[in-house]
Parts: structure tokens; sequence; C-alpha cells
């Protein structure tokens, strides 16, 4: 026998009321722009976040440590000299103020130095290596800012003006670039040194000479290719100035690109001071640098490491810090990789 067919019930083709079905149609999703969906994959990225806050951090331990007047005092005490970390509270060797000697671990906080605390220990003069840790740290931050600054200004603007302009104009700027590219930096510094002495002014003109040429020519790549874009053609034809043009068109849509090569550029120019100073043509003493303490750390790391491990962990994990966001803001910014 025949199975018997479901009946369906007798509501089953009953007209929807007005209005009830419009709710099938609606966008769930909240409406974020480019750059807001940008820091949404950002903070996906644990990466690329916990370099953001120890970056943060750095800067904030850094520069609020010059408000300190004990981490300004830098003055030399032949009497504290080389003195291991010793950290209050804390009795782990290598952070308790003792240190191996004759095969015995002996207390060296003794005499003029058993009230003292130095959390990274003190150099050959006495002088306080957190104290100077956190002024070479600085240092590498205002080198960071000031490459910043000549990428977003000179490079940007070079690149846009040469990208825009094309022809014989862009032809010229960029052999000017060929030319640049061809000295090295170590070169433009030691010419440098012929004029100024050595210091801080003299390596802010020698990234000022060539760290913004790369930011110049992804600049100028990118403004050929959205040059020919309907919406800047549109703009062009409405009779808008090549100034709004650049500002109001192109800037929005090379955000991506200048930031994500900002990022690259910082642990570059980081990494010429430190260098520079490590040889003895950067900053010069008494002041110190991260290079300038790994310098001087490594003349006796044998016996006294941590006198170059402090300054050498910290100047890693700045460069480590900056590449590491710059790689999750390439991935933030990337339209390809979208979920």
């Amino acid at each position: 026998m025949a199975d018997k067919q479901q009946e369906l019930p007798k509501d089953a083709f009953e007209p929807l009321s007005d209005g009830s079905h419009l709710d099938n149609e609606k966008i769930a999703a909240p409406s974020l722009t480019f750059l807001k969906d940008s820091w949404r994959r950002l903070k996906k990225n644990k990466a690329a976040m916990i370099s953001l806050v120890i970056l943060i951090l750095l800067f904030v331990v850094a520069f609020g440590s010059a408000l300190i007047p004990s981490m300004n005092n830098v003055s030399t005490n032949p009497n504290l000299n080389n003195l291991p970390p010793r950290i209050p509270g804390i009795d782990i060797p290598g952070f308790n103020g003792t240190l191996v000697q004759g095969g015995q671990r002996v207390n060296a906080y003794t005499g003029a130095a058993a009230n003292h605390y130095f959390w990274f220990g003190s150099d050959y003069l006495g002088r306080d290596l957190l104290a100077r840790t956190l002024y070479g740290t600085r240092i590498s931050l205002i080198i960071a800012v000031v490459a910043t600054f000549f990428d977003l200004t000179i490079g940007v603007a070079y690149g846009i003006i040469s990208g825009w302009k094309g022809g014989k104009v862009d032809t010229v700027m960029q052999r000017i670039i060929e030319i640049m590219l061809s000295i090295p930096n170590l070169v433009v510094m030691i010419l440098l040194l012929l004029i100024l002495k050595p210091g801080i002014p003299a390596i802010i003109i020698a990234i000022a000479f060539t760290s913004w040429i790369n930011m110049a020519r992804l600049v100028r790549a990118q403004t050929l290719e959205l040059k020919n874009q309907e919406f800047v053609l549109a703009a062009r034809s409405l009779g808008e100035s090549s100034i709004k043009i650049s500002f109001k068109h192109l800037l929005p849509n090379l955000t991506s690109v200048i930031i994500i090569n900002t990022m690259f550029t910082i642990p570059s120019a980081i990494f010429f001071e430190a260098f520079l100073s490590f040889i003895g043509i950067g900053v010069p003493a008494p002041a110190a640098s991260l290079g300038t303490l790994i310098s001087n750390g490594q003349k006796s790391f044998q016996f006294l490491p941590y006198q170059m491990w402090v300054p050498a962990v910290v100047l890693s994990v700045l460069m480590i810090a900056f590449n590491i966001l710059g790689d999750g803001l390439r991935d933030a910014f990337d339209p390809k990789s979208r979920e």
C-alpha cells in the first residue's frame, strides 16, 4: 500500500504581513572605514600588538626617566665601579649583587657600595648602567622620530612630485636618487665629520641625506599607478589643482604604503646610529648611546658580561619590535588578507 502523503498545515501558505520580511535583507555587520578595518585586523595579530605595547612602554620609560633626577645622575664614582646588578628584594644570582671570584660567589656590594643598588650594574667609571641605558634608548628613539619625519616630509613629497609630473621632471629626479644611492651612508658620515663634530646633529644630517630615498621610490611607483585611475581623472576634469588632488586623493590611498615603509625605515636608522657609535664616530663621550654602551661592554665581556648584554638586549628588543609591528601593519593594510 502506498505511503500516505504528509499533510501540510493549514497556515503554510498564509501571506506574510507587511514589513515582516525586511529583516532578511538587513546587513548585520557594522560599516567600517579602511583604517578601522585595518585596525581590527591588526588587533588580531598578537605578535604585532605585543610589539606595539613594548614600544609604547619603552617610549614612556625612556622619556619619562628624563624627569627623574636620579636617572639623570651619571656622574663618575671610582669607588662603585664594575658592580653587578642588584635589585632590592631579589636573591637570585645575577640580580643580588654577587659575582664569582676565585671560584666562589662573593658579595660585591661591600664598604662604600653597601647602601647602593644598581639594577643594571655599574660601568668601569662607577656610572649607573640603568640611567645610561635609558639615556641611550632615548637617543635611539629620537633617531627613530627623526627618520620618520624625513620619510613623511622629504620622501613622500619627492615621490608624489616625481610620479605626478612624469616625463623629464621624473627622469631628472630619479637620476638624482640614483646618484645619492651610489654614495654609502658611512662615507657620508665620514665626510660630515670633517665639517661637523661627532654627535647627534651629524647623525641626523646623515640620515636626512639618504633615509628618505626608499620612501620616495615607493611613493613614486604608487603615484604613477594612481594618477591614471578614474577618480583622479575625474578630479582633474573638474579643475582641481595638483596640490588639492595630492592631499585629497593621492595621500589617503598612499597611507598604507607610507606607514608600512616608515616602520621598516625606523629600525634601519636605529641600527645605523648604534653602528656609528660602536665604531666611535657617533655620539661622543660622556654621552651614552646603545652603540657606545655595547662597545664599552664588549671590552670586558669575558669578566663582566652584563655590561654588554643589557644595552644589546634593549637594542635587539627595539629593532625586533619595530620589525614585527611593521610586518603586522603590512598584513593589516593588505586588502588581500581579508578573511
